[in-house]
């Protein structure tokens, strides 16, 4: 002990000084105005400039309202929000510039917060960045000659250990936190809220990276909550656990941006809930591999068709940029990056129940427009969308060893004769969305194009009455159920 402790002690020393060192930056000396009017993009590029070219250090928001426009952020900066500190995105579009930044692979290139090639980023503590995204002042589809220019939250591409921690996150215009081909990743603790405030409001949005890890996190979303993308380079080595997720399209999506693939994941003790359109969705469309996935110990409560697998063919090759959204058609034809494959996949220890959508949360999007459902009964498209389990590929290129075990699911019913003996479009190249293959001809799990699938232990039941068959095969070799 008398060795260890003067070094120890010297440890603790340097890093006290190097913490106390980092605390000099404080938004305020830099020009910041806290009052919810003044724009403050320039004061906080000066702030985050100084603070990476010290050497790094931590850069306090301390409490207030500072709107901001975008901003870059630099190597080796954290940024430390405190409690009662809001950063806000300005509302006006000409605060979004682009001339600096690099353009996007995919979606428009305008975003509150911006960084490229950078290391060492960190954000931090009990505030709030807030990109005030409506639709009022952010309309779909409302730039030069019909573009969509509403900017997403965050915009990192090539950048490496990055640490988001304990803020909250909400409403911006287009996607939340987007990151692209970045590696050595960590989220813990932090807070999105981003339903029904715009169109495509994903929460989570990682594409191509690698080394992740999201942990402990409370999420709400409009569109995807937690979405891996792979639009050029593979998603590889992550880890989702310990988090809850609600969203108005799915709870965890690989896709559909799928030219990488997606290797090596696993997902553990998730709590996915109100998810009318499906909490799991594991998607291959554009060529990449998806394969060696874990996802284990989840409880579903009140979500769409609860798991859906798709190895399609719609091609896209990323080779210029991509516009994003479901527009794509049922006679669309593939682009030609190829077919990619669907194997090793490992869902169990699963609890769930199915509904139907309701429709008065359905109304509160305001931005959608709608009023409130009043057709009696259940409508196809709400049958749809709270579709049994589905599995496919398509005609030459199937599933592969996919096990489902130690599975409960409660299903509404509601299927009909007519329903059991529907047809099943391949759509081969459409956008892969499960309810856009209409009521399927099962209750419980419809598979095709499949090879080695596994039913160990898997319940199904529904609480209505349905008259189609619990399970459907099509096209599918070395099914087991037991």
């Amino acid at each position: 002990m008398k060795k260890i402790a003067p070094v120890f002690f010297v440890i603790l020393m340097t890093w006290v000084m190097s913490a106390r060192a980092a605390e000099n930056f404080n938004l305020k000396d830099f020009g910041g105005i806290g009052d919810g009017v003044t724009l403050n993009t320039t004061a906080l590029q000066k702030a985050i400039d100084a603070c990476t070219e010290a050497g790094g250090g931590v850069l306090r928001i301390p409490s207030g309202r500072y709107v901001i426009g975008t901003v870059e952020m630099k190597s080796n900066v954290t940024l430390s929000l405190d409690h009662g500190a809001e950063l806000l995105g300005s509302q006006k579009m000409e605060d979004y510039p682009t001339d600096k930044i690099r353009p996007a692979r995919e979606g428009q290139s305008q975003c509150l917060f911006y960084a490229e090639g950078a290391t060492n980023i960190r954000l931090e503590g009990l505030g709030v960045i807030d990109g005030r995204g409506d639709s009022e002042h952010f309309p779909r589809r409302s730039g030069p000659r019909g573009r969509d220019t509403r900017p997403r939250l965050f915009r990192f591409e090539n950048c490496k250990n990055l640490t988001f921690s304990g803020l909250t996150y909400k409403n911006p215009a287009f996607w939340g936190i987007h990151l692209i081909d970045c590696r050595k990743i960590h989220f813990t603790g932090v807070k999105v809220r981003m339903r029904n405030n715009n169109y495509n409001n994903d929460g989570l949005d990682l594409d191509g990276c690698e080394d992740v890890l999201i942990e402990n996190c409370d999420i709400n979303t409009g569109d995807d909550g937690i979405c891996l993308k792979s639009s050029k380079n593979p998603c590889r080595k992550i880890v989702v656990r310990d988090c809850r997720v609600s969203s108005n399209t799915a709870a965890l999506k690989f896709g559909s941006s799928s030219h990488g693939g997606f290797i090596d994941i696993d997902v553990s003790n998730c709590y996915f809930y109100d998810c009318p359109m499906g909490a799991i969705k594991l998607q291959s469309v554009d060529g990449g591999q998806l394969e060696n996935v874990s996802i284990s110990r989840i409880t579903m409560d009140e979500v769409g068709s609860p798991i859906f697998i798709r190895l399609g063919n719609r091609g896209q090759k990323y080779t210029k940029n991509t516009k994003t959204g479901s527009d794509q058609g049922s006679n669309e034809a593939p682009e030609g990056s190829g077919v990619g494959t669907i194997k090793n996949i490992r869902i169990s220890d699963v609890v769930a129940k199915v509904t139907i959508e309701d429709r008065e949360k359905t109304a509160e999007a305001l931005y959608k427009r709608r009023k409130v459902d009043r057709t009696p009964g259940v409508t196809e498209k709400e049958k749809a969308k709270a579709g049994p389990i589905m599995i496919t590929g398509i005609p030459g290129h199937l599933v592969e060893d996919v096990v489902l075990e130690n599975i409960a699911i409660s299903y509404p019913g509601h299927g009909t004769e007519a329903n059991a003996s529907r047809e099943v479009p391949e759509d081969i190249a459409r956008y892969p969305e499960q309810y856009f293959f209409g009521v399927l001809p099962a209750w419980g799990a419809y598979l095709r194009h499949a090879k080695n699938i596994q039913l160990k232990n898997v319940t199904m039941t529904f609480r209505g009455s349905d008259e189609r068959k619990k399970i459907v095969l099509d096209d599918v070799e070395g099914f087991v159920e037991n």
